[in-house]
């Protein structure tokens, strides 16, 4: 039988490092190849080795797709195609194609220019690497090769994240990467056709959550804001570039404009400006909202949001400060959080999901002093506040993408193990699927039942209906007699008559014989009447006759006695009939072995 195989490289039981082999039909496919945040050393990179110990990764891999634009699904790309080694296709869409080398760069310049790391990739890797790209629009079917084909369906999140479905023959996988199932301020909810995949990746971030209203939420953060910045405290909220960087910009630019708000709102520079440019530029990857005032006013264009310059946050009194990156791990919003942790009138908002090992993971789980490089360890007083604006489909979303792609199997990846645990007991519960969730370097085997497509011919259809069967229905399956023609590679079921017509074959009959002897004293004419009338007792349903040659007919069933003079009490009866009543005649000579009734 065959099957598909799922093994997780990063992401397997684990956020982060995003990076899973599916081999499906004879094509290995890689999808995403991430970083971890949490890692400065080895751990870092998915480890491909896996894939091979030494040599180049070209031949073993038929092509790469990156989801979206985020580190742990994008980060390792330039060191696995230019340090590893691959030569083949990378398939991403044109937002992502145009935001992963700035985000990659800017990375690059963190890990290398700053922290002096050396065996990493370059600036010129980089863009070596963007020039194996192959860029693709949603609902594009690409076909990667003969066999292989992947189609990208929208998936919220961030500009330009996709999931993808992977197709070799009747064999397919949809990727989710990380999605978003609720619409929020600058994009619209995941969405994908009833596409039923033999397998369905899917994050599992939130699990085990079902998040509060998102209005609820939004009135919380604006409060909190507000209120520290009344009592002349700092705001710090860390974000990544783009994805919740805008959404929570268009969320105070909002609410300054409507309670006229004078404290100063500052963006960490240089990244957002660029993101901003790009969400200009991608307006279409929007939600309507902003597509539709985008004639105008442009949302991205902010009114009481400035560039920040470092020097500003010494500056006394309130203020508001997006930095990056997201999990105080490195950067500005590292360095800026060093300065404002003492004083117990400012604030921190984690808006997303923090990897374990980063800063914002520390501080999120009440930790009061931190342990800085150089020994120096750093008092945390400001108030620390978690409000997840991730854009991460929660338990529902989750259950939602089901009922919406009606997969076979499911596979999670990309969560915490003891939450994942929980979704799949509950995904097996309600939706009568296997649920798996493999551990980093462990694989899983599904089995596939690809149904093979048939086209009916039309007179066959409509001779079954008129012979009064119950009318089609598209969820019940139901038995077709006909004969089966294979041309050019395409089947075809039709009436036996049309294939004989079609092929220039002469009809052949071939009939069933079948001997039981029976005891019995009569003549071989009576036997044949209690034979008669015994089977009109039984098959009331049938139309059966005695004919006067000295046979009893049923349907195509002939049925003849004979005796031989030595032994005339001891009656052979012949019955023959055509292939269409094999079951019948199967029936009746089981009938007659068990003699007459008396």
């Amino acid at each position: 039988m065959p099957d598909i195989k799922v093994t997780p490289l990063g992401a397997g039981q684990d956020v982060g490092r995003s990076c899973i082999l599916v081999s499906i039909g004879g094509k290995n496919i890689m999808l995403d190849c991430g970083m971890h945040m949490g890692y400065n050393d080895d751990r870092r990179f998915p480890d491909f080795s896996y894939i091979t110990q030494n040599g180049r990764l070209t031949e073993f891999l038929d092509c790469v797709i990156i989801s979206h634009f985020h580190l742990d699904h994008c980060g390792a790309l330039p060191y696995m195609s230019e340090m590893v080694g691959y030569d083949g296709p990378i398939y991403m869409t044109h937002p992502t194609k145009a935001i992963c080398p700035i985000l990659l760069e800017d990375f690059r310049k963190i890990t290398v220019d700053k922290k002096g790391e050396t065996n990493f990739f370059t600036s010129q890797m980089i863009k070596d690497c963007m020039k194996k790209v192959v860029p693709l629009n949603l609902h594009q079917t690409i076909q990667v090769d003969e066999e292989l084909e992947i189609k990208a369906y929208y998936a919220g999140h961030v500009l330009g994240a996709a999931m993808f479905q992977i197709k070799v023959g009747l064999e397919s996988v949809v990727y989710t990467g990380d999605y978003n199932m609720t619409p929020d301020r600058h994009l619209g909810a995941a969405w994908i056709d009833k596409c039923r995949p033999d397998i369905l990746i899917s994050e599992s971030t939130y699990a085990t959550t079902i998040r509060d209203s998102k209005r609820c939420r939004e009135r919380d953060f604006l409060k909190k804001v507000h209120e520290t910045v009344e009592r002349g405290g700092k705001v710090l909220i860390p974000v990544f570039a783009l994805g919740r960087a805008q959404e929570l910009c268009i969320l105070l630019e909002t609410f300054w404009e409507r309670m006229n708000l004078k404290a100063p709102i500052y963006f960490s520079t240089g990244l957002t400006e660029k993101a901003n440019h790009y969400y200009k530029l991608f307006i279409t990857w929007t939600n309507q909202k902003i597509r539709k005032t985008f004639v105008q006013r442009n949302m991205f264009e902010f009114k009481h949001i400035k560039a920040f310059d470092r020097s500003y946050a010494d500056n006394p009194g309130p203020m508001v400060v997006f930095a990056t990156p997201g999990m105080l791990h490195a950067g500005q919003s590292l360095q800026i959080f060093k300065k404002w942790a003492g004083n117990e009138k400012n604030m921190v908002i984690m808006p997303g999901y923090c990897v374990q090992g980063t800063v914002g993971h520390k501080i999120l789980n009440g930790q009061k002093k931190l342990e800085m490089e150089g020994r120096a360890t750093l008092d945390v007083k400001l108030q620390v506040e978690y409000m997840s604006f991730s854009a991460h489909a929660d338990a529902k979303g989750i259950m939602q993408l089901i009922r919406m792609a009606e997969p076979r199997n499911m596979l999670l990846v990309h969560g915490e193990a003891k939450k994942m645990e929980f979704l799949k007991d509950k995904i097996e519960q309600e939706f009568s699927i296997s649920c798996y969730m493999p551990a980093n370097g462990e694989t899983t085997t599904v089995v596939t039942n690809p149904s093979v497509p048939v086209d009916i011919s039309l007179n066959l259809l409509k001779r079954e209906m008129a012979l009064g069967g119950p009318l089609p229905d598209a969820k019940r399956p139901r038995t077709m007699h006909g004969t089966l023609i294979m041309k050019d590679n395409s089947l075809r079921l039709v009436s036996p008559e049309q294939a004989l017509k079609e092929l220039g074959l002469s009809e052949h009959q071939l009939r069933f014989t079948c001997r039981v002897q029976l005891h019995d004293p009569h003549s071989d004419t009576d036997t044949l009447g209690r034979i008669y009338t015994h089977l009109k007792s039984i098959l009331k349903s049938y139309s059966i006759q005695h004919v006067p040659d000295g046979t009893v007919i049923v349907e195509s069933i002939v049925i003849k006695v004979t005796s031989s003079a030595e032994e005339p009490n001891l009656k052979v009866i012949l019955l023959s009939w055509s292939y269409q009543d094999e079951e019948l005649g199967s029936f009746l000579s089981t009938l007659l072995k068990k003699g007459l009734p008396s």
